[in-house]
């Protein structure tokens, strides 16, 4: 449906500079369609650079008309709000970008394609969040493949997995490797145009939809797994099928630095990072039913830190887990690379 040669315009009113506007940021950072333009009014004359792991330099407009002006094919939804609901403030300009001739890009909850229908030939509305058709229970299927399958797992909801996933994913393809990424939330799925979203799968079939997925890449050495929510969040739902789906050999842990409580619930405390590891080690392998998998790093989000800040969270961090550990973004995934591939 979306095309890699369309340009993009990213709606990020609001969201332009927090995490709110993962969606956009993620685009930002890893998708191969050329970005026109960040709708974003309060940021507008600024540029896309101002953001962490940015690369590219796109202008910041406050309207879909400016948007569309300098190439804009498809509006992308690049906020993520709570629950997943379209807000109201929101239902003008997706009528503006509707008449205008704009595709739209949804990965939200609520699905838009009936409510706001294309308006001219060629055009369309992608609702992200669809549950894949003819879905099965899981068998554990995935655990006699020959490959290596590595599933970033995480201390919260919205800490980086996704990232990690890429950027090592990238790492992986840089250096020659056959490797794929099974994308399983809206972001990763916009970027590389496949995957399966999890939180719209009912649970019966969640554990089979990842080994769907997973299955397809047998002939890849290594499949990257994008990790969802977090085993000690008292909201989530999504470790467990990933981890029956995909039977992972490798786990990677994605922490936020300094983390000691989970921002939103903070009665829930971060317990030490090899107790997290130990209990997803543990939880695979089902009292020896699974191969157990081996950790191979800590990947550590420090976005909120400076470079030396950054440092020293690094060093204390594979000081206490003895584990490899690294910014993703600051400073890439090859000290990841030990614990999955051969070295040459």
């Amino acid at each position: 449906m979306l095309r890699a040669d369309q340009p993009l315009a990213l709606y990020m009113a609001g969201a332009f500079a927090n995490r709110t506007g993962k969606m956009g940021l993620g685009v930002l950072r890893y998708s191969p369609n050329p970005v026109a333009a960040i709708i974003a009014p309060e940021h507008a004359g600024e540029a896309s650079l101002s953001l962490p792991g940015v690369t590219r330099d796109v202008p910041v407009v406050s309207s879909i008309a400016e948007a569309v002006s300098l190439g804009a094919k498809v509006l992308v939804l690049g906020i993520a709000p709570p629950g997943g609901e379209i807000p109201p403030e929101w239902r003008p300009i997706l009528i503006e970008a509707v008449q205008i001739g704009l595709s739209i890009v949804n990965g939200l909850h609520e699905p838009l394609a009936l409510r706001y229908p294309p308006a001219k030939e060629g055009q369309w509305v992608w609702d992200v969040r669809q549950e894949p058709l003819g879905l099965q229970p899981g068998t554990g299927a995935a655990r006699n493949l020959p490959n290596k399958r590595l599933l970033t797992i995480g201390t919260d909801m919205a800490v980086g997995k996704m990232t990690a996933g890429l950027e090592l994913w990238r790492t992986l393809r840089q250096r020659g490797t056959n490797a794929a990424f099974v994308a399983t939330g809206q972001i990763g799925i916009t970027i590389t145009g496949a995957g399966v979203p999890l939180d719209a799968v009912r649970v019966d079939f969640a554990a089979g939809a990842i080994e769907k997925e997973v299955m397809r890449y047998a002939e890849s050495e290594v499949v990257i797994v994008e990790g969802q929510g977090s085993i000690i969040h008292p909201g989530s739902t999504s470790t467990l099928p990933l981890i029956r789906g995909s039977v992972p050999t490798h786990f990677l842990l994605v922490h936020r630095a300094g983390m000691e409580t989970l921002p939103r619930i903070p009665w829930v405390k971060v317990p030490p990072l090899r107790e997290v590891i130990r209990l997803c080690e543990d939880t695979a392998s089902a009292c020896n039913v699974f191969d157990r998998p081996s950790t191979i790093g800590v990947a550590l989000n420090c976005a909120h830190l400076s470079d030396a800040e950054a440092e020293d969270a690094v060093r204390r961090v594979s000081d206490e887990t003895g584990l490899p550990c690294a910014d993703p973004v600051r400073h890439g995934c090859h000290v990841f690379l030990k614990g999955i591939v051969p070295q040459t």
